[in-house]
């Protein structure tokens, strides 16, 4: 019998073995052009646990015979990372690798921190390796934005309910221990359920009934043996995938629907599971800015606060302020106008482009740029009453456009009178 794990076994090797992520590596998708044209450039691969970042990764690889680092972010540091960019210099200036400049997986980048992503802006600028990176979280708010610049974010999707069968058939028919045994599959709804979308739990299931069904008796896979079978062991379909996404997930969103005590519920689940209390912290201030937002701004202040209390005290007391936070956020009024008005605006400036500054508004360091007009007529706002003065301070192309809109609450309706009592309904 193996000793290696299921889902290590049936790694797949090549794209043609590989499930899933159609809209990348499927015919004619830009990953899939990317590696049979063997001109890979550097890229970010976002998505939840057990979608296949590493595995593809590693077959890019393997298909354009690149020669393959890899770093796990929980573990280097800076050393590390330059240690391994000399190893890559060396073979990018050897000429057995036929051109392919060498990949550099490291997993989780997200953990590094800036000095760490500093340290890799060289060698990725320079062509000196192709950067491979992977994580579970937003890329916008874990990545420098210079090294974001030089490398393409592509979104990994959980696997659907198709990928899913065809994994498990493949699994039944093709794995050394499992084609070996007897198996009936009478239903496949609590599998799939528990499965997440996430390829590696699947298989860890299967592997979890494997080894408790004595190799005499068949196998089966319904939907009460694999309920069963996860209650007697919640550890056997991994952990730390359910913790970062299904339990997250319904955290947050207990937070956004002021529900505190299902926030505290949720809290204490990721509390006993283990759970980065980071992690955790850094979700509070993503949810102060994101949902409670302009309702409530101290909610960002207490949220961070928080977060750096965390860092000072430590575990286990850290989960006290913790808890405090999580019901302060729950208890207070929501708004997401802030998170809708710099999206919108986002869109604007992606669709008309750099739009030029008002020549009032421009700064006029030198005499030729106050020759052509920088920076005349600007009205200094403290000189007026109320410290306020019309003028304008759009571009001329979306002069008066809004992008914030109220949201309906007593914080919110306060400012959008004070907006309303200076600019008009304009």
């Amino acid at each position: 019998m193996s000793t290696k794990p299921l889902a290590e076994r049936m790694r797949p090797q090549t794209l043609d073995d590989y499930v899933g992520q159609r809209h990348l590596v499927g015919p004619g998708e830009i990953l899939r052009r990317m590696i049979e044209s063997g001109r890979v450039a550097s890229f970010i691969l976002w998505g939840p646990p057990g979608v296949g970042k590493t595995t593809l990764a590693r077959i890019i690889a393997n298909t354009i015979k690149a020669p393959f680092y890899t770093l796990s972010a929980v573990s280097a540091g800076v050393k590390e990372v330059r240690d391994v960019i000399e190893r890559c210099k060396a073979d990018a200036a050897s000429m057995f690798n036929d051109g392919a400049r060498p990949i550099l997986f490291i997993d989780e980048i997200h953990r590094f921190s800036k000095s760490q992503q500093d340290s890799l802006l060289g060698a990725v600028e320079s062509g000196i390796v192709t950067l491979v990176g992977a994580t579970t979280e937003n890329p916008s708010f874990e990545v420098i934005r210079p090294l974001l610049s030089r490398a393409q974010v592509y979104t990994l999707r959980p696997l659907e309910a198709d990928d899913l069968l065809t994994l498990l058939n493949r699994a039944l028919t093709t794995d050394p221990v499992l084609s070996k045994r007897k198996v009936r599959v009478d239903s496949t709804t609590a599998l799939f359920r528990f499965s997440g979308g996430d390829a590696r739990k699947l298989l860890n299931i299967l592997d979890l009934l494997e080894q408790s069904t004595p190799e005499r008796e068949e196998m089966v896979i319904d939907d009460k043996l694999v309920t069963e079978r996860l209650q007697e062991n919640p550890a056997a379909y991994d952990k730390d995938g359910e913790m970062h996404y299904d339990i997250i997930s319904a955290f947050i969103k207990s937070i956004r629907g002021s529900d505190p005590d299902a926030a505290i519920y949720w809290l204490a689940r990721m509390v006993e599971g283990g759970e980065d209390p980071e992690f955790i912290a850094r979700r509070l201030v993503i949810s102060a800015g994101e949902d409670i937002g302009l309702a409530n701004p101290n909610a960002l202040v207490v949220a961070n606060a928080t977060f750096d209390i965390l860092r000072k005290i430590g575990w286990p007391e850290g989960r006290i302020p913790l808890a405090e936070c999580v019901i302060y956020l729950a208890t207070s009024p929501k708004s997401n106008s802030a998170y809708l008005a710099v999206d919108e605006a986002i869109a604007r400036v992606q669709s008309e482009g750099n739009l030029p500054v008002p020549l009032h508004l421009r700064n006029a360091p030198t005499s030729l740029m106050k020759k052509m007009g920088y920076g005349r007529d600007y009205k200094y706002s403290h000189d007026y009453p109320g410290h306020f003065v019309r003028q304008q301070f759009m571009p001329d192309a979306i002069q008066g456009i809004r992008f914030w809109h109220p949201a309906d609450n007593p914080s919110e309706a306060r400012m959008a009178e004070l907006h309303r009592s200076r600019w008009g309904n304009s």
